[in-house]
C-alpha cells in the first residue's frame, strides 16, 4: 500500500500528531520526552473536548450543582433558615473560569517549551509522509516519518424530524447558555445525559430523561441503574426508559418531543432539549478518505493491536480509534501509538485493555473496573459475588452519604478480582484500590490485610474483602476451631 507514494529522502519530523486533545497531547509529550522531533497540529482549542466541552466543564458544573443542593439539604437538617437561590449565569461563568485555570496545562506555550512544534491550523493528509497545514496566514507542507491521527469525536445528532428547525443543545454547546431552562428534555440516559440531567434538576429545571433502552447507564448492571434512577426520581428528575424519540413539533409557541412507548405516543413539552446520545469519530474532511484509511462499521478508524492503521506508519488513538471514549483511555492508547510509531520495528508493544476503569459522576458516583455481573453472564465466566452496603460505613453515615454499595466479582474458590463496581460518594476515587489490584495481580486477601485509615470511604474496600472472607471461610474448619476453643476452656 505504501508503494504508491514517494518516500522523502529525509523528513522534517519523526512524528506529527493531528489533534490537540488528550490523545494528541500525550503523543506529542512522549515523543518530545524521548528526544524525537515532534509537531502537533490543532485547528481549534488546545485541550480538545476534555478541557473545553467535556470533563473539565462538566465536573465544574456538577460541583456547583452539588454545592447548591447541599445548601438545600442543610435547610432540611435545620442548619439554615432560608432557601438559597442560584444565579445560573454566575454558575456558567465559574465553569469558564475553571476551564481558563486548567488551560495552561494544555497550552501551545507549554508544549513549545517541551520542544514540540505546535501549528495553529487545519491539517490535511496528502500522503503517508506529507501533511498540508493551513494556518491563518500561511500554508505549508511538512514531511514526517510517522503520524498519529487523534482527531477525537463530536456529539451524535440523530435524524429526528423537526429537530433542526427548533434548535438543540449538545455537550459541546450547553456551556454557552446563561439562562436556566425551566423545562429541559435530556435525550439519552448514558453517562453524559445522567450527569447533566441531575445537575440541571438540582438548579431547579424540570428535567425529563428520555432513554430508548430499558434502563439508564446501559453499560452497568440493572441494580446499579435502578439505584441511580430512584435517586433521580427522589430529586425530581422524570425518567422515561424504553421510550423512543419520534419527532419534534412546535405549536402555539410550545416545543414538544413526541416519544413512542409500547406503541403509544407521549408528548413531552420543553423549553430546551439536550442531546446526549453518544459521540461520533471525526474521520472526514482531512484527507483520510482520499488516502484510503480503513474505517470500521462503527465509524472509527480500523487499527491493529499496536494502534497501527492499514498504513504502516500511520497510527491512531483516542476517541477516533475507539472502542472506549474516555480521556484516560485516550492517554493510555497514546503511549502505545507514540512509542510504536517512533520505535517500530525495533520495538513495539500491543495495547493492553485488560484493566479499563471508568466512572459516571452522578451523585452518588458510579465507578467500575473489569467485569460486571452482566458481562460475566454474557461471556459465560463463572464468578462469586460479594456485596457490601455503604449504610454500614461510619464515614458515609457521618456525611449523610450512607447509601450505595460495593460489588466485587471474584473467581470461584479464589480471591482473584474479576471486576468491581462501586455506587457511592467518591466512588471514582475509592475504586483505585481495585484498579491497582487487578493491574498488579493481588486479590482480596491482600486488601483485607492492608491497614485503611479510619474513618474513610476507602474502608469500604476492606470491609467488602471481609465479607468475602467470611463467606468463603471453610465451615468444617470453623467447627473444629469451635471444638478446640471449648476444649481449651476446660
Amino acid at each position: 500500500i505504501m508503494k504508491r507514494f514517494k518516500k522523502p529522502r529525509q523528513f522534517d519530523y519523526n512524528l506529527v500528531a493531528i489533534g490537540g486533545g488528550s490523545a494528541g497531547l500525550v503523543s506529542a509529550y512522549i515523543g518530545a520526552a524521548v528526544k524525537a522531533k515532534v509537531a502537533l497540529v490543532e485547528k481549534h482549542k488546545m485541550g480538545g473536548d476534555c478541557l473545553n466541552t467535556g470533563c473539565v466543564p462538566s465536573k465544574a458544573f456538577i460541583r456547583s450543582a452539588k454545592a447548591f443542593y447541599d445548601m438545600k439539604r442543610a435547610r432540611s437538617f435545620g442548619l439554615i433558615l432560608q432557601t438559597a437561590s442560584v444565579d445560573f449565569a454566575q454558575v456558567m461563568e465559574r465553569v469558564q473560569r475553571v476551564i481558563g485555570k486548567v488551560a495552561p496545562h494544555d497550552s501551545r506555550e507549554r508544549y513549545r517549551n517541551l520542544g514540540v512544534d505546535c501549528f495553529d491550523g487545519t491539517a490535511r493528509v496528502s500522503s503517508p509522509y506529507e501533511i498540508e497545514v493551513t494556518g491563518k496566514d500561511e500554508k505549508r507542507i511538512v514531511t514526517t516519518r510517522a503520524m498519529i491521527i487523534a482527531t477525537g469525536a463530536r456529539p451524535f445528532v440523530p435524524p429526528i424530524p423537526g429537530l433542526e428547525s427548533i434548535g438543540y443543545l449538545t455537550s459541546d454547546t450547553v456551556w454557552q447558555i446563561r439562562t436556566l431552562p425551566k423545562r429541559l428534555v435530556v435525550l439519552g440516559g448514558g453517562p453524559i445525559g445522567c450527569e447533566l440531567a441531575q445537575s440541571f434538576a438540582r438548579f431547579g429545571s424540570q428535567v425529563t430523561v428520555v432513554e430508548m433502552q430499558s434502563q439508564l447507564m446501559g453499560r452497568e448492571d440493572r441494580d446499579v441503574a435502578d439505584f441511580i434512577q430512584k435517586i433521580f426520581e427522589k430529586e425530581g428528575v422524570r425518567v422515561l426508559t424504553s421510550h423512543k424519540a419520534k419527532s419534534i413539533v412546535q405549536e402555539n409557541g410550545q416545543k414538544a418531543l413526541i416519544a413512542e412507548y409500547n406503541g403509544h405516543e407521549l408528548r413531552i413539552e420543553f423549553d430546551e432539549i439536550l442531546l446526549a446520545l453518544g459521540r461520533r469519530a471525526n474521520v472526514t474532511g482531512f484527507g483520510l478518505e482520499e488516502l484510503g484509511i480503513s474505517i470500521s462499521q462503527r465509524g472509527t478508524i480500523n487499527h491493529d493491536d499496536f494502534m497501527r492503521t492499514n498504513f504502516s506508519n500511520i497510527y491512531v488513538c483516542g476517541d477516533v480509534a475507539g472502542p472506549y471514549q474516555f480521556t484516560h483511555t485516550a492517554a493510555h492508547q497514546a503511549w502505545y501509538a507514540s512509542i510504536n510509531a517512533l520505535f517500530s520495528p525495533l520495538r513495539k508493544f500491543k495495547a493492553d485493555y485488560r484493566v479499563i476503569p471508568w466512572a459516571t459522576f452522578t451523585d452518588p458516583e458510579v465507578a467500575r473496573v473489569g467485569l460486571s455481573e452482566r458481562d460475566a453472564i454474557e461471556k459465560n465466566i463463572p464468578y462469586q459475588l460479594t456485596r457490601y452496603d455503604l449504610s454500614d460505613l461510619d464515614r458515609a453515615i457521618a456525611e449523610e452519604e450512607d447509601h450505595g454499595f460495593v460489588k466485587v466479582l471474584t473467581s470461584p474458590n479464589s480471591d482473584k478480582i474479576l471486576g468491581a463496581t462501586i455506587v457511592g460518594a467518591h466512588a471514582g476515587e475509592v475504586i483505585a484500590e481495585y484498579i491497582a489490584a487487578m493491574k498488579h495481580g493481588f486479590g482480596l486477601n491482600k486488601i483485607l490485610g492492608t491497614i485503611h485509615i479510619y474513618p474513610t470511604f476507602a474502608e469500604a474496600n476492606k470491609y467488602a474483602a471481609g465479607e468475602w472472607k467470611k463467606a468463603t471461610a471453610p465451615k468444617w474448619a470453623l467447627k473444629w476451631l469451635e471444638k478446640i476453643h471449648a476444649w481449651r476452656r476446660g
